[in-house]
């Protein structure tokens, strides 16, 4: 999908600091001082234009959300969803996932979600996968002891990666589905790319795993 840029999306997140976070480095360690709580923390990463973390915020009141996408001209809809719904559990970062390291301190987050991640299906880029080992170490050093992963995708390439990948990292299977809308799970809150893909028959693969730290 080719990505329409708009010039105008840094201005507007710009005007709206109680929801779109400028500096984040600034609050790494002290996130309960942009939310004014000490409730749990659920980050996503590639939050898109922002459908599954605006709608866990509303479902989950007492769990502060921050979605973290790389692409201004993307997350800018994200931030338009948050306005509408005046929903104060939720926060943006504009960043590269690379960098999350600089913005949160050990257990600063008790979970993290990805959802529909970009496949990256040849093999020479490995490494830019959000389940590659590399970030796999990334999201370990800001979560709590025991934090999860939990990981939605239509790809079943990526899929078996992710599930080879978690395994070869020492990480615990909680729970894993190969075709969630015809699961018993419940409480599934659905991105945009999942409302499309599963409205053309495609199987939605999920799968929760945890870290088990020493």
């Amino acid at each position: 999908m080719r990505l329409r840029y708009k010039p105008w999306a840094k201005d507007k997140l710009n005007e709206y600091p109680q929801y779109s976070i400028q500096q984040p480095e600034q609050y790494k360690g002290r996130w309960e001082e942009v939310f004014g709580n000490d409730h749990p923390i659920h980050i996503e990463v590639g939050t898109g234009k922002g459908q599954f973390v605006t709608g866990m915020a509303k479902a989950n009141p007492h769990i502060n959300y921050i979605g973290i996408e790389v692409y201004e001209s993307v997350i800018v809809s994200a931030l338009d969803r948050i306005i509408e719904a005046d929903l104060p559990n939720v926060k943006l970062l504009s960043v590269d996932a690379n960098d999350l390291s600089k913005f949160f301190a050990k257990n600063d987050v008790e979970r993290v979600y990805l959802n529909f991640s970009d496949p990256w299906p040849k093999v020479r880029h490995e490494k830019r996968r959000l389940t590659y080992q590399s970030f796999l170490k990334i999201y370990e050093d800001l979560l709590i002891d025991g934090g999860e992963i939990h990981f939605k995708t239509d790809n079943q390439g990526l899929f078996e990666y992710s599930l080879m990948s978690f395994s070869k990292y020492g990480m615990l299977l909680k729970y894993i589905s190969l075709d969630l809308h015809q699961s018993d799970y419940e409480g599934n809150i659905m991105t945009e790319y999942e409302e499309k893909f599963s409205a053309k028959g495609q199987r939605i693969y999920r799968c929760e795993v945890k870290f088990q730290n020493d």
